[in-house]
C-alpha cells in the first residue's frame, strides 16, 4: 500500500504476497480497515503500547504514557497524561466508567472516568499488567489486582482503605490477565494459573508447551469465550478450556471446581491473540520467512485466521495476511487482538497501526461476487436480502450485469435478464435497446420487449421491424403475429411491406404477413384479397372473427375450390347471413360444388332445401351416385316420376326397383331384381319386405324352371309360405342343386316352429300357476274391518254400535262387505254365495271369503 494513498484515505486493504490468494475463488470471512481520525495524529508521534475495546468507546496506551479515549471511528474524546513511559495495560470494567492503568515504571492507577474515587499506587519494579472487577461499579466488588514480579489483589475495605493480599508469586513475571466472573486467569514464566475470586481458591495449573521461548517476547494469550472456557495461546500451542463444578463426593480437600482440556492444537505460527467468534476462533498470528535471494530471516505480515478447533486439530476457515505500517520490525510480543463481543470487531493493534477487522455483511459479499464477475450470484444475493444491504442496489447490479454479458458477448441472455432486471422501466428499455441497435442485436433484444405494461415508444419497435424486414422475413412476420398491433405505427410498416413486395410480389411471407397488417388496420377486405389468394387457411377465421359474410358473397367459388368442406360448414352455419338461395345461385355453374353444398344441407335438414331435390336427382346421379338411393328413401319431397326417368335412363337398376316399389308396381320392381340382376336372395329380400303374397306366387312363377332359384327359395321361404306350395309344382326329374340339404332345412324350420310353440306353450302354463298362486295368497290376507265401513246392501255400518250383541258379516275378496242378513239365501242349484255388485258383471272373484260372526 503507497505511503500517499494511506494518508489520504486512511483505509485498509487486505493485501497478501504473491500467492495464490490473488486467484483464490474463496470469500473472505473478514473485512478490514485502518482506524484512522486521532488515531493516525497519535501514531505519527507516537507508538501504541496497548489497547482495550469497550461497546461505547476505546482506550488506546502509548509507549510515551498517555492513555486516550476513542470513539469508535478513531476521534480522541479523552487524554490522560498517566507516565513519562510506556503503558503496559489498561483494564475497564463491564460497565465502561471505571479504568484500570499501569505502567513500566511501576506506576498503577484505578479511578472512575465519571466519578472522583481514583487508587494511585507506585511499586519498584514494572508493572505489566492491571485488571479491575467486571463488576466494579457495585461496592462489593471494588476489587483489581495488578502483575509485576507476583500477583497482588487489591480489595476496598469498609473504611475506604485499600487492602492488598498476594495471590500468586516465585514463578517469574505476570504478563497477561484476563477476568470474568468470579475467575481470574494469568500467565507467569511456567504456566497459566485460573484463581476463584469467591472460594479464594487457585482451581487450576496448565503449564507452557514449549519453554524454550522466552516469555517476554513470546507472551501468552488469553480470552475467556464465556463465564467457563478459557482459551489459552501461548507459542504455537492452542488449548481450550473448560471449568466443570467438581462433584461432591469428589471433593475432600480440593476446589469446588477443576479445569478440563477439551481442545488443544499446534498451529505454524506464533499466537499473538486470539478471540472467540461464535463457535470458532479468531487468531492473530506471528511469523518469520526467509528470503529466497539473500537467505535471511525477516518478519512477514501478520496474519488473522479464523479456525474451527475439534479436539486434537484444528480447521481452517479463512486465513488473511495484513499489511500493517512498520510490520518489518514488529516482534511478536508488539502485537494484540482485541476484541468487542457485542458487534463481532477484532482490532489489531501495533505499534505503528491499528486495523479493524468486522464480519463481512451482504453489501461485502456483494461486492465480493461483483469483484469476481459473479453477477448472476450477486444479483440473486441482492433479492434475497434486499431489506438489509444499503450500499447496493438491485437494478445497479443488474444493468452491470446486463453490459457484462454483452461485453462477453452472450446477448441472447443478456436481452433475457433485461426483462427481470429492467421491469417497467421505460427509459432504461429503451437505453438498451439503442445500444443492443449500436452492437447490431436488436433481433437478439426483440423477443423479450415489454408489449403490455410498460410499453415503449412506437419508434423503438418500428426500428426492430425494419431491422427484421431488412434480412429476415420469417423473424419479422412472427413479431407482426405476436406484437399488439397498436404498438407501432401500422401505416408505416405497411407501407414498408409494400415496398418490399415490388421487389418480390409473390412472397407468400411478406403477403400473409401484408394480410395480418391489414387486419390490425380493420382493412378486412384487402385481408381477405390476400388470404384467398394465398388459399391461407385463417381465411375461415377472419371471415368469422371479424363478420366478413357480406365480403364473400360472390367469393364463395374461390372458398369452396380452398376447402369445400369449411366452406359449406360456414355457409350453412351462417344461412342467416348468406341464404341458401344465394349460395346455390353462386355455385350454378360449379354443378360439383353445388351438389356438395346441397347434399350437406340435406343432411342436416331433410326439408330446408327441399326446392331444389328434383335438381339434387340429377346431381346425385352425376357426382354422387352411392348416396342417390340413400336420397330418395329420405326425401319426401323428391318428384318420383322424374327420379324414376333419370333412374331408367342412366340403367340405375337398385334405385329403379326401390322407385318402383314405392309407386306400387311391385311386380315390375320384383321382375326387375329377377331379369336384370338376376338376385334370388334380393328378390326374396324384397318379397318378404312387401309381404304380398301375390309377389311370393309371381317369384315362385318365375322361379320354377329355374334349379338354382329353386334351391333359393326352399332356403328362405318355410317362415313366409308353406314349402308344399312350391315343391308341388317343381316337375318330376328336374335336377335341383342341393336339395337335400334344402329339404334338411326346411325339416329343422319346422321342428324348430314345434319347438318354440311347446316352448312358448309351457311359459303359458307356467306363468298361469304363478299367477294362480299369487292370486290366492292375496285372497288368503284378512281385510280391515272397522266402524268406518258400511253394509253395501242396506249402507248401515257394518259393525254394531253394542258390541256385545252378537253380529254376522260377510266379506268378500273384491273387499264389498254385507251382514248376513242382507245377503239373499243361497238355493239349492247354487250354493255358493257371490257378491250381488260384482256378480253382476262377471262371475268367480266375487265369492266370499270371510264370514264374522259373534
Amino acid at each position: 500500500m503507497a505511503e500517499a494513498e494511506e494518508q489520504e484515505t486512511g483505509s485498509f486493504e487486505e493485501s497478501t504476497d504473491e500467492s495464490e490468494e490473488e486467484e483464490s475463488e474463496e470469500e473472505p470471512k473478514l473485512k478490514y480497515e485502518r482506524l484512522s481520525n486521532g488515531v493516525t495524529e497519535i501514531l505519527q508521534k507516537d507508538a501504541a503500547s496497548c489497547m482495550t475495546v469497550h461497546d461505547k468507546f476505546l482506550a488506546l496506551g502509548t509507549h510515551y504514557g498517555k492513555v486516550y479515549l476513542l470513539d469508535i471511528q478513531g476521534n480522541i474524546t479523552q487524554k490522560f497524561d498517566v507516565s513519562p513511559v510506556k503503558i503496559n495495560q489498561i483494564s475497564l470494567d463491564e460497565s465502561g466508567e471505571h479504568m484500570g492503568v499501569c505502567s513500566e515504571d511501576g506506576k498503577v492507577q484505578v479511578f472512575g472516568l465519571y466519578s472522583g474515587e481514583e487508587f494511585h499506587e507506585t511499586f519498584d519494579c514494572p508493572i505489566k499488567i492491571v485488571a479491575v472487577h467486571p463488576h466494579f461499579l457495585r461496592s462489593s466488588c471494588k476489587q483489581f489486582v495488578t502483575g509485576g514480579k507476583k500477583l497482588l489483589l487489591f480489595e476496598r475495605s469498609w473504611m475506604s482503605r485499600w487492602k492488598s493480599s498476594v495471590l500468586h508469586e516465585g514463578e517469574g513475571n505476570i504478563r497477561s490477565v484476563k477476568w470474568r466472573g468470579h475467575l481470574i486467569a494469568w500467565a507467569n514464566n511456567m504456566g497459566v494459573k485460573i484463581f476463584d475470586i469467591t472460594s479464594k481458591q487457585r482451581i487450576t495449573n496448565v503449564p507452557r508447551d514449549d519453554i524454550s521461548l522466552r516469555p517476554d517476547m513470546y507472551p501468552c494469550s488469553l480470552c475467556w469465550k464465556d463465564s467457563v472456557t478459557l482459551i489459552i495461546g501461548w507459542g504455537t500451542s492452542v488449548k481450550v478450556c473448560s471449568v466443570k463444578e467438581r462433584h461432591a463426593s469428589e471433593m475432600r480437600d480440593l476446589p469446588s471446581r477443576y479445569v478440563e482440556i477439551v481442545s488443544q492444537f499446534e498451529t505454524e505460527f506464533y499466537i499473538s491473540g486470539l478471540a472467540p467468534l461464535c463457535d470458532q476462533l479468531v487468531m492473530l498470528s506471528y511469523l518469520k520467512e526467509v528470503s529466497e535471494k539473500t537467505e535471511r530471516e525477516y518478519c512477514a505480515r501478520p496474519r488473522l485466521d479464523i479456525i474451527q478447533p475439534l479436539s486434537e486439530t484444528c480447521e481452517e476457515i479463512s486465513s488473511d495476511a495484513l499489511t500493517v505500517r512498520g510490520f518489518q520490525e514488529n516482534e511478536c510480543r508488539d502485537y494484540h487482538l482485541e476484541y468487542s463481543e457485542g458487534e463481532s470487531l477484532f482490532y489489531i493493534v501495533s505499534p505503528r497501526d491499528v486495523v479493524v477487522a468486522k464480519e463481512r455483511d451482504q453489501d461485502d459479499h456483494i461486492d465480493w461476487l461483483l469483484e469476481k464477475k459473479k453477477y448472476e450470484e450477486a444479483l440473486m444475493a441482492a433479492e434475497i436480502s434486499q431489506k438489509n444491504i444499503k450500499r447496493h442496489k438491485i437494478l445497479d447490479i443488474g444493468l452491470a450485469y446486463i453490459n457484462h454479458l454483452v461485453e462477453k458477448g452472450e446477448y441472447d441472455i443478456a436481452a433475457r435478464k433485461c426483462q427481470k432486471i429492467l421491469g417497467k422501466n421505460t427509459a432504461l428499455w429503451e437505453y438498451e435497446v439503442y445500444k443492443f441497435k449500436e452492437i447490431g442485436q436488436l433481433k437478439a433484444i426483440s423477443p423479450y420487449l415489454p408489449r403490455g405494461d410498460p410499453v415503449l415508444k412506437p419508434l423503438i419497435y418500428e426500428m426492430i421491424l425494419h431491422e427484421f424486414l431488412e434480412s429476415d422475413y420469417e423473424g419479422f412476420a412472427t413479431l407482426i403475429r405476436e406484437w399488439p398491433g397498436d404498438l407501432y405505427n401500422n401505416s408505416v410498416i405497411v407501407q414498408a411491406v409494400r415496398d418490399h413486395l415490388k421487389k418480390d410480389s409473390q412472397n407468400r411471407t411478406l403477403l400473409q404477413t401484408l394480410a395480418e397488417l391489414y387486419t390490425y388496420d380493420k382493412n378486412y377486405g384487402n385481408a381477405l384479397e390476400i388470404y384467398l389468394t394465398l388459399r391461407h387457411k385463417d381465411v375461415f377465421q377472419l371471415i368469422h372473427k371479424h363478420n366478413l359474410f357480406s365480403s364473400i358473397k360472390d367469393k364463395i367459388v374461390l372458398l369452396m375450390d380452398f376447402d369445400s368442406e369449411k366452406a359449406v360448414d360456414m355457409l350453412l352455419d351462417n344461412e342467416d347471413k348468406i341464404s341458401i338461395k344465394k349460395v346455390v345461385e353462386e355455385l350454378e355453374d360449379r354443378p360439383e360444388l353445388q351438389h356438395v353444398y346441397l347434399h350437406k344441407l340435406f343432411k342436416r335438414d331433410h326439408h330446408k332445401g327441399q326446392r331444389y331435390h328434383e335438381k339434387q336427382i340429377s346431381l346425385y346421379a352425376e357426382y354422387d351416385r352411392p348416396n342417390l338411393l340413400p336420397f330418395l328413401r329420405d326425401s319426401t319431397h323428391c318428384p318420383l316420376e322424374k327420379a324414376l326417368e333419370i333412374c331408367q335412363q342412366r340403367n340405375f337398376v337398385e334405385e329403379t326397383v326401390y322407385l318402383l316399389s314405392r309407386m306400387g308396381n311391385s311386380r315390375s320392381a320384383l321382375k326387375m331384381i329377377m331379369e336384370e340382376l338376376n338376385d334370388v336372395d334380393k328378390a326374396i329380400e324384397f318379397a318378404k319386405e312387401q309381404d304380398d303374397g301375390e309377389l311370393w306366387e309371381d317369384l315362385i312363377l318365375y322361379s320354377i324352371d329355374k334349379p338354382p332359384f329353386i334351391t333359393g327359395l326352399l332356403n328362405n321361404i318355410g317362415t313366409h309360405v308353406d314349402p308344399i306350395l312350391l315343391i308341388h309344382r317343381i316337375k318330376e326329374g328336374m335336377e335341383i342343386p342341393n336339395l337335400r340339404d334344402s329339404l334338411v332345412k326346411i325339416l329343422q324350420d319346422y321342428n324348430l316352429q314345434i319347438l318354440l310353440r311347446e316352448g312358448c306353450k309351457k311359459i303359458l302354463v307356467a306363468d298361469s300357476l304363478s299367477l294362480l298362486k299369487k292370486m290366492h295368497r292375496t285372497q288368503m290376507k284378512g281385510v280391515l274391518v272397522d266402524e268406518e265401513n258400511i253394509c253395501e246392501s242396506c249402507l248401515s255400518p257394518i259393525l254394531p254400535s253394542d258390541a256385545a250383541k252378537p253380529f254376522s258379516v260377510v266379506v268378500f275378496h273384491c273387499r264389498h262387505m254385507f251382514h248376513k242378513e242382507c245377503l239373499p239365501v243361497p238355493s239349492m242349484n247354487s250354493p255358493a254365495q257371490f257378491c250381488n255388485i260384482c256378480s253382476a258383471k262377471h262371475r268367480g272373484p266375487g265369492s266370499a271369503i270371510l264370514e264374522m260372526k259373534k
